[in-house]
């Protein structure tokens, strides 16, 4: 399973070889040239979850094997003045959050998001956020793995303008208990900064 940000619309786009590649997948956006895609393997079934969650962005609900639910998320500014990038995500946790109450449950992604940007007179801070998805269960599989603490990253996951120097930890997936603890690793920048501004994080959990 690949969860994909800033990716273009397959069925939209120009490359017949994108679209092939793509197989099954969902895919949600502002425009046809950047959204967000979850692209499964062949076999692996992915049903969109009728969640009302507009006009948040940007989030892909759906359930795998029309089983466990998945929540493909993307968080950007959404032009809203007060609950940009992680506040778009508190908000949807505090209208829907029953939709991640299941064991097997999982969300990942780019959350634009780090506890060492909280704010103090803020109550949808990322720590929040990390706060609310652990009363459901879910954790962050890097955290857990390399037992580390929110914002004490030893591993960037983006380099700002390709910049080794500016690097955050801002990808994640958290996972709930029914996952156990998986194997979790990030790409290396000599091979991922000539591609992208994004290492990818890769996490392995016992097959069900």
């Amino acid at each position: 399973m690949l969860i994909v940000q800033e990716c273009e619309d397959p069925v939209l786009a120009k490359d017949a070889a994108y679209l092939e590649w793509a197989g099954h997948y969902l895919w949600t956006g502002p425009s046809k040239n950047k959204g967000i895609g979850a692209f499964a393997r062949r076999g692996v079934s992915l049903t969109p979850a009728p969640l009302d969650i507009q006009p948040l962005q940007l989030f892909l609900p759906c359930r795998v094997n029309d089983d466990w639910p998945l929540l493909a998320t993307w968080t950007r500014q959404a032009h809203s003045p007060t609950f940009g990038y992680i506040g778009q995500l508190w908000k949807l946790l505090q209208a829907h959050s029953a939709f991640l109450d299941h064991p097997r449950a999982m969300l990942a992604g780019d959350l634009n998001s780090n506890a060492c940007w909280d704010q103090w007179d803020r109550w949808w801070n990322h720590s929040d956020v990390v706060n609310e998805l652990g009363k459901l269960g879910l954790v962050s599989a890097y955290h857990r793995y390399f037992e580390e603490d929110q914002g004490q990253e030893s591993q960037k996951t983006f380099f700002l303008q390709r910049n080794p120097a500016k690097g955050y930890h801002i990808d994640y997936v958290f996972a709930a208990p029914g996952w156990g603890t998986g194997v979790l690793s990030v790409g290396e920048q000599d091979t991922w900064l000539p591609l992208s501004d994004h290492m990818p994080l890769i996490a392995t959990f016992p097959a069900s």
